[in-house]
């Protein structure tokens, strides 16, 4: 069965857990990423799904949650995956096109670093897929991203492993026309957004966009649509 959209949760830190609530849909997914379990926890909720090594879950909830329906997914603590990797290559096995990750920042450098690294995952080439602690996304650019905000939002815009070439820009304070962004330059840092959408286009390489909202915007998704 092919869902609308899944949400995992990872292990890392929620900044805004009402926010999270609120833009959750009804006929999504859910998905524990080992730990992200303690996220769906708060929310009181349960996942369909929990996956991992269990080396963050007690065993207790993880048998009462396999009794209340949960489906478990064990592997080995010895392995060459993430938890967060092995949601993701599950979830987009499964036919997901769109998922919102909750909880791929903050912790441990390393982890975060890794996570927003799995964005450009070839397996998720055909994904939109975005992170999130609750007020702030990582999402991918390819080929054109169109976001939605509000004034005064930050918005930077960093090269994940190359640089990327004819970067254009609409509603941002600095805007750029078909220019280089080099991966070890920091010139995408701290752009702004001065209307309520704004849209990034490039020719080649991959944008990691990061948007941090001025306040919170409980209906609002953060990516319209990307296309490669």
């Amino acid at each position: 069965m092919v869902h609308e959209r899944t949400v995992i949760f990872a292990n890392g830190e929620v900044t805004d857990p009402i926010a999270v609530r609120a833009r959750l849909r009804s006929g999504d997914w859910l998905i524990a990423a080992d730990g992200g379990q303690r996220h769906l926890q708060a929310l009181g909720l349960a996942p369909h799904l929990l996956i991992g090594d269990m080396d963050s879950v007690d065993p207790a909830e993880r048998d009462a949650l396999e009794q209340q329906g949960t489906q478990l997914l064990v592997y080995p603590a010895d392995k060459n995956e993430t938890d967060l990797e092995l949601a993701l290559l599950h979830a987009q096995a499964q036919g997901a096109r769109e998922l919102l990750v909750v909880g791929a920042f903050g912790g441990r450098l390393d982890q975060t670093l890794a996570n927003i690294a799995l964005l450009a995952m070839p397996e998720l080439r055909e994904c939109t897929t975005w992170l999130t602690d609750g007020r702030t996304d990582a999402v991918l650019a390819r080929g054109t991203l169109r976001l939605h905000g509000q004034l005064g939002d930050q918005i930077s815009l960093l090269p994940l492993g190359q640089e990327a070439r004819g970067v254009r820009t609409t509603g941002l304070r600095y805007s750029l026309h078909g220019e280089t962004l080099q991966a070890y330059r920091s010139r995408g840092v701290s752009n702004e957004m001065i209307a309520p959408a704004a849209e990034i286009t490039l020719d080649s390489g991959l944008l990691v966009c990061i948007h941090s909202r001025r306040q919170e915007i409980p209906s609002a998704a953060p990516v319209e649509s990307v296309s490669s």
